[in-house]
């Protein structure tokens, strides 16, 4: 899968064996070497916060570990509760891949300016899918509750968690900072069918949650979908173009997410300032960028940029995320699903 950022900033890595699914808390399955046809089985998983083995299956000569985080939480599951293991940070919850040994390797995921790939998967009947991303600018990480259930343990800024179900109907939201304090609760109503992304953001009196849809249409015959979204309290409307003069969306302002539109695969390179010039059609597809323009800035003052690789059948979404004090200092964060 590649991966792109801004050219000054390393790309993230995900070098982690994925398992498909963890087993549920108290039944066997596999969780090391991942999912190849080899693998030991562990039988049983131990209920989280209890001990027992992950490592290397039910082999007498184990080493247990005391005890399996809780969902969500991170903690030492591989080689057992030895002072050298390495954490995981977090542990998938029950029925969700993700990497469980070598647990989350020096190739951790860039802050700031990253693409965090999502499989969208099905819904379950009557749930709503949902995801947070921490665009509050100054918070520490953050805890977020859905009703009384944990949903994210703890969200840095400028990173998204993975999608998660969430019954249809009124549910109180609840962020919460490492130490307890509540800094918002909130009730939003979760359709069922729906999915979306609930992005935590800065206003004038604290922070607040706004909900933004991600309902598109699946890309096809080789193409992607592509928006932005303006989360940076600072910044002012903004123009997204491209160095070849066509303006893809026209005054973003804070708060506002600009409409999926289809784009061909391929290499860009947006820049974000404030012009007076008139966007391209709403219905025109983004077409590749002559890579004659790569490199090349517009003629106006621009607030930053994004270098994007458009792979084929995905669907972006860039969220521009405020990265200093200063008016329309901002950062990009990049979210790919399938």
């Amino acid at each position: 899968m590649e991966q792109n950022n801004y050219s000054s900033q390393p790309c993230a890595a995900r070098a982690a064996e994925p398992v498909i699914p963890l087993p549920n808390p108290g039944e066997g399955g596999p969780v090391y070497p991942g999912n190849d046809d080899a693998q030991i089985p562990v039988i049983p998983l131990p209920n989280p916060g209890e001990g027992g083995p992950v490592y290397p299956g039910n082999d007498d000569a184990q080493i247990p570990v005391i005890p399996l985080p809780n969902p969500g939480e991170g903690g030492p599951v591989y080689p057992g509760n030895d002072s050298s293991a390495v954490p995981i940070i977090p542990l998938p919850n029950p029925g969700e891949g993700g990497p469980v040994y070598p647990g989350n390797t020096n190739n951790s995921w860039n802050v700031g300016a990253t693409i965090l790939p999502t499989l969208i998967g099905a819904l379950l009947p009557g749930a709503a899918k949902v995801r947070f991303l921490n665009a509050a600018y100054n918070y520490p990480a953050l805890r977020v509750l859905v009703g009384n259930n944990r949903f994210v343990n703890l969200l840095n800024y400028a990173s998204a968690s993975s999608y998660g179900q969430v019954r249809p109907g009124y549910r109180m939201v609840s962020i919460v900072g490492p130490d307890g304090y509540i800094y918002l609760q909130k009730s939003l109503p979760f359709q069922a069918g729906t999915i979306q992304t609930i992005a935590i953001i800065n206003t004038a009196s604290g922070m607040d949650l706004l909900q933004i849809t991600d309902t598109c249409c699946p890309p096809g015959n080789g193409y992607s979908s592509f928006r932005i979204g303006n989360l940076a309290y600072n910044s002012g409307p903004l123009d997204v173009l491209m160095s070849d003069g066509r303006v893809v969306y026209s005054d973003l302002r804070f708060k506002e997410v600009g409409a999926f539109k289809r784009i061909m695969p391929g290499t860009y390179q947006f820049f974000y300032a404030d012009t007076s010039m008139s966007p391209m059609p709403a219905y025109q597809d983004i077409e590749t960028l002559d890579s004659s323009w790569l490199g090349v800035y517009p003629p106006y003052e621009t607030f930053g940029s994004l270098y994007l690789n458009i792979v084929p059948n995905a669907i972006y979404s860039v969220y521009l995320l405020q990265s200093g004090t200063n008016r329309n200092n901002i950062q990009n964060l990049i979210l790919m699903d399938r």
